[in-house]
């Protein structure tokens, strides 16, 4: 009796082990390492429907649905907590296209007037001066239009209902910066669906993604001309589906029409034949959710709806998932707690957390923080430039330069209806560690606009937050200046040696002029430049002027 007694009690005492061991494993994989986490965010006066991160940091946005006046801008200043009313555009901008301009001005077209019936209208908001500006109207209404910003600071506008008897206005038409009027591509009329996905492309084009299984490109030069690129693998419209270009030319489009799907495809078009190909499924079917790229490359996704129809408010998707371009592979993620369907939103914030918020009559926002907020001290922006070229090389300080592994640049996010309409990430290649912080050349691609970019600094996919640098449309070499030489004497007649100079607006295609001469010059950084000195300039006693000379613009 005793030995059986002893053999149940081992058993027991190894049962025990085995259920501790498998707890410890499920707490581990909840953990926010694992799953990140989420927190409530203000309790805003209304639902956002359209919502936009500005230069400053601040969030505008604005509400619209059903009878509510549309013309209802605010700002909500995440340092303080306040929400403040905004100069009204003086028409309905509720269902309207928009994307940032250059200099940081919001670029809004179209508007409300009731259901599947549009405006015509067309206005800048300035966030510094708080004003609207008309432009002149465009050819038709349009209700549900996409904004792109074109890489020389023009706008084109698709898509968008006219009203019942016209449908979808099918003229593309790109404003003008230069001189604030429309040019209207009359060569490449299309009734494309409403709030149709478009992205530059490396060729110049601008890429439509979709909703439709036929992509296309669209060339805006003159009076406009499409392209077929290539059919979905997935024969699907991805209305209210996610769509983002997670790398230059590479986009990922996922979930969206009706019933709901899974699925997910990319697109490179930088091959030679650009072809649409699958990759790994989410955990469950989406509608109505939000799609966003995060600093690292990996792509968010959060809420929506798995059921049929326009938008199942009985099945909420409350998990939020994350795509690994690495791996092709969606891991599941910490769950929110208000549903997110039908006019509800996401921005990536300065912070690399992501701000959810919406959804018809949901005025509590929730915040979300990737796994990659717990993996790690994150590294810190002590000074960066407020403006660069593309292209240009630029100093960045920080206190964690020799752990610095990447460098990227997220466009300010302008969202509404599941899409947001100046979303792009870029990557800064090269890193060069200097005394004090690190040198990077600003992205140069076709695919980057000019405009206000978020950068964020990454050791080992851990993010710092992120400074906003306002990106121009260019390689502008900035006015270099010289504070100091090192040596500052020689003596004469001595051997050849190495000058080092000291200054700012230092760039890789600086030049050290002695006595206006150019001499073999080496880039170490923003900051300090190397010069070789031959015996000969030394060779009797005297004095020299050495500068620093950059290439133009």
């Amino acid at each position: 009796m005793e030995n059986i007694a002893f053999f149940f009690g081992r058993v027991l005492l190894q049962l025990a082990f085995a259920l501790c061991a498998f707890a410890s494993t499920w707490v581990a994989a909840q953990t926010p390492q694992v799953v990140g986490r989420w927190v409530n965010g203000p309790n805003l006066p209304n639902f956002p429907i359209h919502i936009h991160l500005l230069p400053n940091s601040n969030v505008m946005f604005w509400q619209g649905d059903g009878d509510v006046n549309g013309d209802n801008p605010q700002i909500w200043n995440p340092a303080s907590g306040s929400v403040t009313a905004l100069t009204g555009a003086g028409f309905n901008i509720f269902c309207t296209g928009h994307t940032f301009l250059p200099d940081g001005r919001l670029f809004v077209a179209g508007g409300h007037i009731q259901n599947l019936i549009g405006l015509a209208d067309a206005s800048i908001y300035d966030p510094v001066a708080n004003t609207w500006t008309r432009q002149p109207p465009m050819n038709l209404g349009r209700w549900y239009p996409t904004n792109t910003a074109l890489p020389n600071g023009d706008v084109l506008v698709v898509s968008g209902a006219v009203d019942l008897s016209v449908g979808n206005n099918p003229l593309p038409q790109v404003w003008q910066a230069a001189t604030g009027t429309w040019r209207d591509l009359t060569s490449a009329q299309l009734a494309l669906p409403l709030y149709p996905f478009m992205f530059l492309a490396p060729n110049g084009s601008v890429f439509n993604a979709g909703p439709e299984v036929t992509t296309r490109y669209l060339n805006t030069a003159g009076t406009g001309a499409w392209t077929t690129v290539a059919n979905r693998i997935f024969n699907v419209e991805r209305d209210y589906g996610g769509a983002v270009m997670y790398e230059p030319g590479k986009i990922l489009t996922v979930g969206g029409a009706d019933p709901p799907t899974n699925t997910a495809e990319v697109i490179d078009l930088s091959a030679g034949v650009p072809a649409w190909r699958a990759v790994g499924s989410m955990s469950v079917a989406r509608r109505q959710m939000n799609t966003t790229v995060l600093p690292d490359g990996k792509v968010l996704v959060t809420g929506g709806t798995s059921g049929p129809g326009f938008n199942n408010a009985a099945t909420p998707v409350f998990a939020a998932e994350l795509w690994d371009p690495a791996t092709g592979v969606w891991t599941t993620m910490a769950s929110g707690t208000v549903p997110r369907l039908y006019h509800s939103s996401a921005v990536l914030m300065p912070d690399a957390r992501v701000l959810i918020s919406g959804g018809n009559g949901y005025t509590q926002t929730e915040i979300f923080s990737p796994p990659y907020l717990f993996a790690g001290a994150r590294p810190s922006i002590s000074s960066v430039p407020a403006t660069a070229g593309r292209g240009q090389s630029i100093f960045v300080g920080t206190p964690d330069a020799t752990g610095i592994t990447g460098v990227t640049w997220v466009a300010l996010p302008s969202v509404t209806h599941s899409n947001n309409m100046n979303q792009a990430v870029f990557r800064s290649g090269s890193i060069t560690q200097s005394a004090g912080g690190i040198t990077i050349a600003a992205p140069n691609d076709p695919t980057v606009p000019p405009g206000f970019y978020m950068l964020f600094l990454l050791r080992n996919g851990v993010p710092s937050e992120a400074k906003v640098v306002q990106l121009g449309p260019q390689n502008v070499n900035l006015v270099p200046s010289v504070s100091s030489i090192a040596p500052a004497s020689q003596t004469a007649g001595g051997a050849a040696f190495s000058l080092a100079v000291n200054g700012s607006n230092f760039s890789n295609a600086s030049k050290v002029r002695w006595n206006g001469v150019e001499k073999t010059t080496a880039f170490v950084s923003a900051s300090q430049l190397t010069a070789q000195i031959p015996a000969s300039d030394i060779a009797s006693v005297g004095s020299a002027q050495v500068s620093v000379v950059n290439p133009a613009p």
